[in-house]
């Protein structure tokens, strides 16, 4: 690693005390981009007990890390913070910079600094022997501007409203939202994102488990779920610990994005999130989201009047996984992002603004190079779909309705499908419908299936899925059907369901009208989660019979 006391070029020290304040000022960074004058280096502040995993995103990208004792000694021309806590105050710069770490200042907490007011506004934090610490307070909206008068003025002297460099990057990245849905295995479903604060007031603390609930009661081709949780509770439960907590709701498909930089893309991703008093939800207030407030009453860390109160005294209260689509569907009320303006000033500028304010800062002319937020890096890809699942569906005449729900749902179903080869022993002894993706060419269509119906006696029947349009249908009863599953096409769009959802429906409409078994071909229009397509049953011929399988 560089001495960086021997370089002569000026030196930018970005410190933290938790994933927090780290991932704002990764945020930041790109204002220094392309400026082979300036060191980048980062020290972690001691004192928090959120800053474990902290250096990880560090260590990955190869960035100088300074220890704090060797920092505390050494003399920086800008030191650049995202939170005024800690031993920030024993270090030595220049200059230096203080920048809020989330949404706005939306939250107070009694066993710290000043009784109700918030710590990134709190003169307790923000002067150090009775002088303001920092020579430029970059905040993201001008009603921040206007409490910390209040409380702080003379740490408001030195305040600029540069807007919010994380919302910036959220919005310069709804370019990809395709993409981030793609990878999460979302299609054409609502993606709902719970968000959970941390600390004993939010969501994953007072409702542990509602992540299992709505895995459990959404039908998973209506809705993927994906749970936001903040940095500061996944360092204190430990990553490992916190998915063996949740392992029940992960196994019925609940998703877990990292606390890094993930729980951004999901956001651009959503359709929806369910909140809690976390500031979070303001980002996804601004992005257009629709939000849906758990129902926090009676407690004690928001601060009345804030944007993110306003916001929540409008919300729709949940009130459960079974009303929740309704909920949604008949959202009214503000517009959700009319509160969130109040929390973001200058919007697609922070970075620009930043810049100028920093390189001032300096005594440096900024680089003339272009200035944009860096893209958010894509979701981990989603686990592949559930291999056993819980099946409702309702006939009425030649149209079916499907609906599939994890396996461990207490709701009241028609019949269980799984997966051969793919889902449990115990899963595949109960499936009524099983069915098979093309393998190795090890058997014909037909062979697998008097297989499968000779091995596990419980299975009613078995579905050979050649193609996402054609498959091979053995009932026990019936014999064997050719099914095609057309697409439905409209405005220029190609949208298709599951086959393996086609099956079940067409199980459900062999046992609600087994009379109607022998009349080929026929007819049956079918809807899965937002899709309605065509089914076309007939007889099987050689093309499914004899296809290898």
């Amino acid at each position: 690693m560089p001495d960086a006391g021997r370089n002569q070029r000026p030196s930018v020290l970005l410190a933290f005390r938790s994933a927090v304040a780290l991932n704002r000022l990764l945020d930041v960074l790109p204002v220094f981009g392309g400026d082979a004058r300036i060191d980048r280096w980062f020290t972690q502040v001691p004192g928090s007990r959120f800053g474990l995993d902290a250096l990880a995103a560090l260590d990955r990208s190869g960035a100088w890390v300074m220890d704090f004792e060797e920092a505390r000694q050494r003399r920086f021309d800008l030191i650049l913070s995202a939170s005024p806590k800690g031993a920030l105050t024993s270090l030595s710069g220049r200059v230096r910079a203080l920048l809020p770490h989330g949404a706005g200042f939306n939250k107070a907490f009694g066993a710290e600094g000043s009784p109700a007011l918030p710590s990134g506004l709190d003169p307790s934090f923000l002067l150090a022997e009775g002088e303001p610490w920092a020579d430029l307070h970059g905040l993201g909206h001008h009603e921040q501007l206007a409490r910390l008068t209040e409380y702080c003025p003379s740490a408001a002297a030195r305040a600029v409203v540069v807007g919010d460099p994380t919302l910036d990057r959220m919005r310069e990245s709804t370019g990809r939202r395709e993409t981030y849905r793609e990878r999460l295995g979302v299609g054409d479903r609502t993606l709902l994102a719970v968000l959970t604060t941390h600390g004993g007031e939010s969501l994953l603390a007072r409702r542990h488990d509602l992540p299992l609930e709505l895995a459990l009661h959404l039908p998973v081709d209506d809705y993927r779920v994906a749970l936001v949780v903040h940095p500061n509770e996944v360092s204190e439960r430990g990553p490992h610990n916190l998915a063996e907590q949740l392992r029940p709701a992960l196994q019925a498909g609940l998703l877990l994005p990292s606390s890094a930089q993930e729980w951004a893309s999901v956001l651009v991703a959503a359709d929806a999130v369910l909140t809690d008093h976390g500031s979070t939800a303001l980002y996804a207030a601004a992005l257009g989201r629709t939000v849906v407030l758990d129902g926090y009453d009676g407690g004690t860390e928001l601060i009345p009047g804030t944007p993110m109160a306003r916001l929540l005294a409008v919300a729709p209260r949940f009130t459960g996984a079974a009303a929740l689509p309704d909920l949604l569907r008949g959202a009214a009320g503000p517009d959700p992002a009319e509160f969130a303006a109040a929390a973001f000033a200058h919007p697609d500028r922070a970075l620009p603004l930043l810049r100028a304010e920093l390189y001032g800062l300096l005594g440096l002319a900024p680089p003339r190079t272009p200035l944009r937020p860096e893209l958010l890096p894509d979701p981990v890809a989603a686990r592949p779909a559930a291999p056993a699942l819980a099946v409702r569906a309702e006939v009425h005449g030649r149209r079916v309705r499907v609906e599939r729900f994890p396996v461990a749902t207490e709701l009241p179903v028609h019949h269980r499908a799984a997966r051969h080869g793919a889902a449990g022993l115990a899963e595949q002894r109960s499936a009524e419908v099983l069915w098979r993706h093309p393998g190795t060419g090890r058997w014909s269509a037909a062979g697998w299936a008097a297989h499968v119906l000779d091995e596990l006696p419980g299975c009613r029947v078995a579905a050979a899925l050649l193609s996402p349009e054609r498959c091979l249908l053995v009932h026990r009863r019936h014999g064997p059907f050719a099914l095609r599953v057309l697409p439905h096409r409209a405005a220029g769009q190609v949208r298709r369901i599951d086959p393996a959802a086609a099956v079940s429906a067409v199980y459900a409409w062999l046992v609600a009208r087994p009379d109607r078994a022998g009349e080929l071909p026929l007819e049956l229009d079918c809807t899965v989660g937002p899709v309605t397509v065509r089914l076309e049953l007939g007889p099987a011929g050689p093309g499914e019979w004899d296809a290898e399988f």
